[in-house]
Formats: C-alpha cells, sequence, structure tokens
C-alpha cells in the first residue's frame, strides 16, 4: 500500500551555514561595529541566540538571518520569532528556538482538514510526523496538494514515498 510521511525539519548543517554566514555579515556591516553584536547555534537545543547593545540591532541582526535563511533555501517559518528581546546587563539577548517536528495541535489540524477534504487516505499521528497511506497514490498526490495549498504556520516536507 502506498504511503508517505509529513514532516518538518531542518537541516542542521545548513541552518548552521546559514548562522555563520549571517556572524560573518553582521562583523563586516559598518553599522554593527564596536556594538559587541553576536549570533550563534546551539545545535544540541537547536537555539539560535542574539546578542547586542540594544534592540534596534537585533531587529537589523533577525532580517540579516532570515536572508541567509532564505538564500540557504530553508523556510523562514521554521524560526520561532514570538519571544521578545530580554535585557542582560548592558546587552540584550533574544533566543530564537528552531522548529523541529509536527507539534500535536498541528497535526490535528492537517488530520482534520485532509478528512473534511475526503481524500481516500489514512493519516496517522506518530511522534513528530504523520504517516498517510492511501490504496492509490492519486489520493495521496491529492494529501500533498492540499497540504501545500493550505498554511499551517510551519514548513512541511513529504518524504519516504513507497
Amino acid at each position: 500500500m502506498p504511503a508517505f510521511d509529513i514532516v518538518s525539519k531542518v537541516d542542521l548543517q545548513t541552518a548552521d551555514n546559514a548562522v555563520n554566514a549571517a556572524s560573518k555579515e553582521i562583523d563586516n556591516r559598518f553599522d554593527f561595529r564596536g556594538s559587541g553584536s553576536e549570533i550563534s547555534l546551539d545545535k544540541k537545543n537547536m537555539v539560535i541566540t542574539v546578542v547586542t547593545d540594544s534592540d534596534f540591532r537585533i531587529d537589523q541582526i533577525e532580517s540579516v538571518l532570515l536572508n541567509r535563511f532564505v538564500k540557504a533555501k530553508i523556510d523562514p517559518l521554521s524560526l520561532d520569532r514570538s519571544k521578545e528581546a530580554y535585557a542582560s546587563g548592558k546587552t540584550v539577548r533574544k533566543e530564537i528556538p528552531v522548529k523541529q517536528g509536527i507539534d500535536r495541535e498541528t497535526a490535528k489540524k492537517i488530520v482534520k482538514s485532509v478528512k473534511s477534504a475526503k481524500i481516500k487516505a489514512e493519516l496517522q499521528i506518530q511522534d513528530d510526523q504523520i504517516r498517510a497511506t492511501s490504496k492509490s497514490i492519486n489520493s495521496l498526490q491529492e494529501v500533498i496538494a492540499l497540504c501545500r495549498k493550505e498554511d499551517f504556520g510551519m514548513p512541511l516536507q513529504y518524504v519516504n514515498m513507497k
């Protein structure tokens, strides 16, 4: 029986390369000279940490980071930018988590959307991914088309087509 998995993953090495490129750009920009701005990726926890001396510069660094993610073909929706920056001594710090996996609420939305479209496919939530199975490959292609059409607030990839 044909099947595939719906996942939301960010390639760690590509994300690291994008963060390093953004860091180099920030180091070379004239308006950041002497500000002590730095950006780093914690690979274990998948959190990008931005440290600088003002809220305005946090926004500028975030913009550079998003540009680098787009150039590296990583969807900017994979960054959770909802957290606010907080003061830490003379510096301002912001932590930006990188979303990995599909959370339960989003998975339920995807399953509900496919069921309401009355596509003949069975979806199963498995940890941080969704397995879609059907007797017909055309039904699975309809599921992919539906997921691409709707916005679930996170980038989705379709892997392991069997």
